[in-house]
C-alpha cells in the first residue's frame, strides 16, 4: 500500500557531541532508514511477535504517548498494524514511544507520531489527509478527578471540543470505526456489585461526566448515522507496566492513583502513604476496588478492534473491562511490598466524602462477546510494576541531580505524605 505523506518516525541514533537526543526526520510512511532508536537507557529485547494479519491496517492512536496508549500502541504492532499516534504531550513522553518502538522489534518500522493537540483542526486534518486509516483508538484526554472539580472549564475545553473536533475529521475522511477509552467513573458511586454495563450511569466529576458525555456523542453519532461503528470500553483501575519494566506509567505531578503513589514511596520519592478509611465493612477496613493489569487492558483494546473489523454493524456498543474481583487497599500494599522486598510507611485517615467503600465489574459480556478475559493478578501486578518503578524510579525522566546523595540514595523532595485516593 502506497501511501502519501510524511511521519515523524522514531529512529534516533545517538549523537556523540550531545547529551540530548536529535531530533528525528521525517521519513516516508512506512519506509524506514534501519537505523536503532536511541534510548536513554540500555537498549531492550524486543517482544516475541505473532505473525501479522495479510493486510495490516492502519490505526490512528490519540493519546498514544501516555500510560494505556503506549501499551495498547505496543499490542497493535505486535499485531501486525500500523498505529501513528497523535499526543500533545501534556501529560506523557515521547521516550515513551522510543522504547515501544524498540520492543517491537522488526514491527517497529510501522510506528508513526505527530505531536498535535487534537483541537488544531488544521494539524489534524493533515494526519488524516496523508492515510487512510481503518480505525481509531481515542485515549486523549486529561484525567485528574480532582483537578476537574477545580478547573471544570479545562476539562470540558480539553475532553469534549478536542473529541468533536476529531468525530468531525473523522467523518469527513470516512473513517467511522473508534473504539473509545471511557471509564468506570460513570458508574458514580454504586449502591450494588459487580457493576454490569446495564447499570445506571451517574458521573459525579467534572472528569467522569466529560466521559459520560462523549459516550452520549457516540450513541448519538450511531442513531444519527449507521456507517458508525463504536465500541465504548469503560476501565477499572488499570495497573502494572510492560514485563519488560521499560514502559509504564509516569504521571507528571502528584499521582492520583493509588499504585504509582505505592510505587513513588517504594523508591524513597514520598515518605508515606495515607490511606484514606480504614473502617469499612471489608475484611480489613479498606476501601476496595478491581485492578486489572495495563497489559490485559491494552488486549481488550485489540479485542475490540478486531471486533469492529469482523465486518457485521454493530452501532455503539459497551463492555467493561477488569477481572471481575476486587482487591483491598491493604491488600495491595502487601502484595507491592511481598514484589518489592520494601517497606511502605503508612498513616490512616479517616474516610473522605464520595469514596465508595467496595467497586468491581461484572465482565462476562466482554468475556463473551470479545473473547477476552484478564489473564494476570495482583502478583503479576505488583511485579510488574515494581519491574518498572526500580528501573526507572523517575520515570523517562532521568534522575535529577539534587535526587541522590553521595551514597547514590534517593532522598525526597517532598516533605509532603503521599496522599492517595481510591476513587475509580
Amino acid at each position: 500500500m502506497t501511501m502519501a505523506g510524511t511521519y515523524t518516525f522514531l529512529t534516533r541514533p545517538p549523537d556523540p557531541n550531545s547529551s540530548r537526543p536529535p531530533t528525528p526526520p521525517a521519513l516516508p510512511f512506512p519506509d524506514l532508514d534501519g537505523s536503532s532508536v536511541y534510548l536513554r537507557r540500555a537498549a531492550v529485547a524486543a517482544d516475541p511477535m505473532p505473525s501479522p494479519p495479510a493486510a495490516a491496517r492502519n490505526i490512528l492512536v490519540t493519546g498514544g504517548a501516555g500510560y494505556i496508549g503506549s501499551h495498547t500502541v505496543l499490542q497493535l504492532l505486535k499485531g501486525g498494524y500500523r498505529a501513528v499516534v497523535v499526543d500533545n504531550l501534556d501529560n506523557s513522553s515521547e521516550v515513551a514511544l522510543e522504547r515501544v518502538r524498540e520492543l517491537a522489534g522488526e514491527f517497529g518500522k510501522n510506528l508513526g507520531f505527530h505531536r498535535i493537540d487534537l483541537r488544531d483542526r488544521e494539524a489534524l486534518e493533515k494526519v488524516f489527509s496523508s492515510t487512510k486509516f481503518d480505525a481509531v483508538i481515542h485515549f486523549a484526554g486529561i484525567k485528574a478527578v480532582g483537578e476537574s472539580v477545580r478547573k471544570p472549564l479545562l476539562y470540558y475545553n480539553n475532553n469534549l471540543i478536542g473529541t468533536i473536533i476529531l468525530f468531525e475529521v473523522m467523518a469527513a475522511y470516512g473513517c467511522k470505526k473508534l473504539v473509545f477509552s471511557s471509564s468506570a467513573t460513570v458508574y458514580g458511586s454504586p449502591k450494588e456489585v459487580p457493576c454490569t454495563e446495564e447499570y445506571p450511569l451517574c458521573a459525579i466529576n467534572p472528569y467522569g461526566r466529560t466521559k459520560l458525555m462523549t459516550e452520549d456523542m457516540c450513541r448519538d453519532i450511531c442513531q444519527g448515522d449507521n456507517e458508525w461503528d463504536i465500541i465504548l470500553l469503560r476501565y477499572f483501575n488499570p495497573v502494572g507496566a510492560h514485563p519488560s519494566g521499560y514502559i509504564g506509567e509516569d504521571p507528571r505531578g502528584i499521582p492520583n492513583n493509588l499504585m504509582p503513589f505505592v510505587q513513588q514511596v517504594a523508591v524513597g520519592r514520598r515518605p508515606a502513604l495515607t490511606v484514606f478509611g480504614n473502617d469499612y465493612s471489608t475484611k480489613d477496613g479498606t476501601a476496595v476496588r478491581d485492578y486489572i493489569h495495563v497489559v490485559d487492558l491494552a488486549d481488550g483494546h485489540i479485542a475490540a478492534l478486531q471486533k469492529l473489523f469482523e465486518g457485521s454493524h454493530i452501532g455503539c456498543d459497551v463492555y467493561n473491562l477488569a477481572t471481575g474481583r476486587g482487591t483491598s487497599v491493604l491488600e495491595i500494599v502487601a502484595a507491592f511490598e511481598k514484589a518489592s522486598g520494601k517497606k511502605i510507611p503508612l498513616v490512616m485517615a479517616g474516610r473522605r466524602p464520595g469514596d465508595a467503600e467496595i467497586v468491581y465489574a461484572s465482565t462476562a459480556k466482554a468475556e463473551k462477546e470479545l473473547h477476552w478475559k484478564a489473564k494476570y493478578g495482583i502478583e503479576e501486578m505488583c511485579r510488574d510494576q515494581w519491574n518498572w518503578a526500580s528501573k526507572n524510579p523517575w520515570g523517562y525522566n532521568k534522575l535529577p541531580e539534587t535526587a541522590a546523595n553521595g551514597n547514590g540514595k534517593f532522598h525526597s523532595f517532598l516533605p509532603l505524605l503521599a496522599h492517595i485516593s481510591c476513587r475509580l
